[in-house]
């Protein structure tokens, strides 16, 4: 619970109602209580941070302004909602965020009338509120509807599809954008948008002027008022070096400073009250009133427990390295091997392990901003000029770019290689973010050769079989750490369609894909059974499996992906195809998205942990507890 004595406003204000009773004057302590509260509690629990602290003034003026929630506000991306989220209820509950129970760590329509819009990937609030603004028009509701947008989602095409298509309508919808411009999304943000709105200047003389225009001319629809309106565009160039979202139909406002909270609530009363699509400016600091954020705003992007004193102390590095760590490294090693090697991420240098990569090859290294589908186009053009391009993506990322991996590389067949990290259960992230899909969705497409590696080694290994593969490839690892197997310097390659015959046993024959190995080798152990490590998802081992299948009484596959259309499917379609009719248990993730909880509670709620797999197979074969009995287990 909140304690008064500390934040004698914040602890008085259990939703926006409640702010929106406060004098004007007291909003910048509110403002101040507001930080220092999400400061207190993201270091108890840690969590999305930076973003947070640099829209307190900006969270403070929207719901102030703004009837939420029959005012729609709609956040883009939902790593700056931590103060939304104090403010609409869920105050005395923040310190729960991200943990299994808790509250969710971006905005979510089932845990909040507040959440008008569930969120995760960026670029979407454009779109979602557009289609509020015109359902609410068709009923002719006067409601006002606010999409909040950064910089950075700003560089995805949807954004784009999105104002043009709200600039175009008539009539007008009433529509407001609030750009927050704070030149990083979770890294530096990057190209030419970034560069003209770091050219743009405050200018309160041509707003003013602008202004004034309006309300001498009145209707926009008389030749004088459009002739005024076009030569305001021209004039506006002298200082503002560009007038895109003019061009595009939106009236534009700013830049204006976004921790100046007078100037926040006066521009937004003004714009509240006027009709049409409007777009408002404003310049914010990410990590904005706690030292070590701004000087450090990707460090402090996301953050675990810390003391804020201190600010987050450097951990020793772990004794095992992470996936990430032996993609990025081996993209390195492989680049000096080969020099027609090229890397390309959507905006995720840190978080897909490109730092080292982007220091030492920067000719060769391309972070293409928040467009997925532009990074896998933008490859498959590589491709077709002899060069080796290598997407390193998120597994729930490629989502956005799945038609350009069939359309622009598959179909083609075109050597381009996915490196696909925080595949299957992800965790704290909720839905948003799991990569439960990718095995389904890529399994199907032709040309492609999809891989899972077990442990550290093998992902290296599988990188390196995909890099030599004339065609499109993928590789897919899990979020963390590996089981802890050295890694090999050499760059060796594996041969394609090849599985692992782990451990001989007898009865059932365990086809574990990827991550799941090790939790299957447990159980195969003592249960007395046979166990596989698949490796290929696609093309499978037909002979291996086809094999196993008239030697042993049942095969389980396992795989850390929904089980339709998974991995198992796909042994089950050979063994159909061939007449072979065997059990088959397929343990895998549900048909279901799941919440938001830590990866280990997320494995064993879908029974692909040790215990999982273990109580699924006595359950379907009863008979193998006698072997545990026998065997003192």
């Amino acid at each position: 619970m909140i304690d008064p004595s500390r934040y004698p406003l914040l602890s008085q204000i259990a939703v926006p109602a409640d702010l929106r009773t406060v004098s004007e004057d007291d909003l910048k302590a509110v403002a101040d209580e507001l930080r220092a509260y999400l400061i207190e509690t993201v270091a108890q629990v840690g969590g999305h941070f930076g973003a947070g602290l640099g829209v307190i003034e900006l969270t403070v003026a929207l719901h102030y302004v703004f009837n939420t929630p029959d005012d729609r506000l709609v956040w883009d991306v939902g790593h700056q909602c931590y103060p939304h989220k104090i403010l609409t209820g869920r105050r005395d509950r923040i310190h729960t965020v991200k943990l299994k129970g808790g509250i969710a760590p971006f905005p979510k329509r089932e845990e909040s009338a507040y959440d008008t819009f569930g969120v995760g990937h960026s670029s979407t609030s454009i779109s979602a509120a557009l289609g509020m603004a015109l359902a609410l028009a068709q009923r002719g509701d006067e409601r006002r509807v606010v999409a909040v947008i950064g910089d950075g989602a700003m560089t995805a095409g949807m954004a784009y599809e999105a104002l043009n298509h709200a600039g175009g309508i008539e009539p007008e919808p009433n529509l407001l954008v609030v750009l927050n411009d704070n030149q990083m999304s979770i890294s530096e943000n990057v190209g030419g948008l970034t560069k003209m709105f770091g050219r743009m200047m405050t200018n309160r003389t041509l707003n003013a002027v602008r202004e004034g225009g309006k309300r001498l001319l009145g209707d926009k629809n008389r030749p004088t008022a459009r002739f005024m309106r076009r030569w305001e565009e021209h004039w506006k160039g002298m200082f503002v070096p560009s007038t895109l979202f003019e061009e595009m139909g939106f009236h534009y406002t700013g830049p204006i400073d976004g921790h100046n909270l007078p100037a926040l609530v006066a521009a937004l009363r003004t714009l509240q009250g006027l009709k049409g699509p409007q777009l408002l400016h404003v310049i914010t600091t990410k990590g904005k009133g706690y030292e070590h954020a701004e000087g450090d705003q990707i460090g402090y992007h996301a953050v675990s427990p810390f003391d804020p004193d201190l600010g987050v102390v450097a951990k020793p590095a772990p004794a095992k390295p992470s996936y990430t760590q032996v993609f990025g490294d081996w993209l390195c090693d492989m680049a000096a091997s080969d020099t027609r090697l090229l890397a390309i991420t959507p905006a995720m240098r840190e978080g897909s392990g490109l730092v080292r990569f982007s220091k030492e090859y920067p000719a060769r290294y391309f972070d293409v901003a928040i467009a997925e589908q532009h990074a896998v186009t933008l490859a498959a053009g590589m491709a077709c000029e002899g060069m080796k391009p290598i997407v390193a993506i998120y597994s729930s990322f490629l989502q956005r770019g799945y038609d350009q991996l069939i359309h622009d590389v598959a179909v083609q067949n075109l050597d381009v290689l996915f490196a696909l990290d925080r595949a299957g259960v992800v965790g704290p992230d909720g839905a948003t973010h799991a990569g439960n899909l990718d095995l389904s969705f890529l399994r199907c497409v032709p040309n492609m050769l999809v891989m899972a590696p077990s442990n550290e080694n093998e992902c290296r290994q599988l990188l390196s079989t995909g890099f030599h593969h004339t065609g499109p490839a993928a590789v897919r690892y899990p979020r963390g750490n590996g089981p802890g197997v050295a890694l090999q310097a050499s760059l060796d390659t594996l041969p394609i369609g090849k599985a692992e015959l782990r451990r001989q046993g007898s009865r059932l024959a365990l086809l574990a894909f990827g991550a799941p190995l090790a939790a299957a080798e447990t159980v195969a152990a003592e249960l007395g059974l046979s166990v596989v490590n698949m490796r290929f998802v696609k093309p499978l081992d037909r002979e291996l499996i086809l094999r196993l299948a008239r030697s042993h009484d049942a095969l389980v596959t396992i795989e850390d992906n929904v089980v339709a259309g998974g991995a198992g499917a796909g042994v089950a379609e050979l063994l159909a195809d061939q007449g072979i009719t065997v059990p088959i248990l397929h343990l895998g993730l549900p048909d279901a998205f799941q919440h938001h909880a830590s990866r280990d509670e997320l494995l064993a709620e879908a029974g692909i942990d040790a215990p999982g797999i273990r109580r699924a197979i006595i359950a379907r074969w009863p008979a193998l507890a006698e072997v545990r009995s026998v065997a003192g287990l």
